[in-house]
């Protein structure tokens, strides 16, 4: 993931964070921060674990082969 599509991700947020200067409760302010930022996590994790190496039948750890 490079930092320009990290930053996307984030840009899409910021409309919806802004939008919780909004609400008057601190509870519901909390508990919509919470969510927004779960759904943000997920999809940082998602980006960064869709990338697949070229070949697939490549050892990942090269720790395995140092015996």
């Amino acid at each position: 993931m490079t930092r320009e599509e990290y930053l996307s991700l984030c840009s899409k947020r910021y409309d919806e964070l802004q939008a919780l200067n909004k609400l008057d409760n601190f509870y519901d302010y909390e508990s919509e921060f919470a969510t927004i930022m779960k759904d943000l996590s997920k999809d940082v994790l998602e980006k960064h674990l869709s990338e697949l190496p070229a070949d697939r039948r490549k050892k990942k750890h090269s720790h395995n082969l140092e015996k």
